[in-house]
């Protein structure tokens, strides 16, 4: 998987732990006792015929039109699951991380997750999540932060 032996490479400390099968970055959140907050989750868009990779809390969803505004899109839409699978191709599908970088795409950050000390997140399997310090992945992808989610009540 690339983002571990990135983060292997860069000598970035990390914890990988291994949980049941899940498919949401809530049922995640739940599966390794942390708040969603904590979460990032992962969502390609394609922004006028190129693809971003966006990340926010699973606590959150992402707002489209706001995102479209900051970025001074004229369209943004998710990307299709196909087109995913193709760019993560060493990951399963729905079990992206929130490195975009290793796969060529510039990565947007919500500040929703900014501030935070660590982020969870899975990294190319559904059993699997990686802990590390926001710092070091903020250093490792150099996001873009913006302000494009809302608070997604349970």
């Amino acid at each position: 998987m690339k983002v571990l032996e990135l983060l292997d490479e860069k000598d970035v400390a990390y914890q990988l732990s291994e949980h049941r099968p899940v498919f949401t970055a809530q049922t995640m959140a739940q599966a390794e006792h942390e708040p969603g907050k904590f979460v990032a989750k992962p969502v390609v868009v394609k922004a006028d015929g190129r693809y971003l990779l966006c990340v926010l809390s699973a606590a959150h969803k992402i707002d489209l039109d706001a995102l479209k505004r900051q970025i001074g899109a004229k369209s943004v839409e998710l990307a299709d699951e196909k087109v995913v699978a193709e760019i993560f191709d060493d990951c399963e599908i729905g079990a992206e991380p929130p490195f975009g970088k290793p796969y060529g795409l510039e990565t947007i950050m919500d500040k929703s997750l900014d501030g935070e000390d660590h982020i969870l997140f899975q990294a190319g399997s559904h059993d699997r999540a990686v802990r590390i310090s926001l710092d070091d992945y903020k250093r490792l992808e150099s996001p873009k932060i913006l302000s494009f989610s809302y608070h997604q009540q349970y």
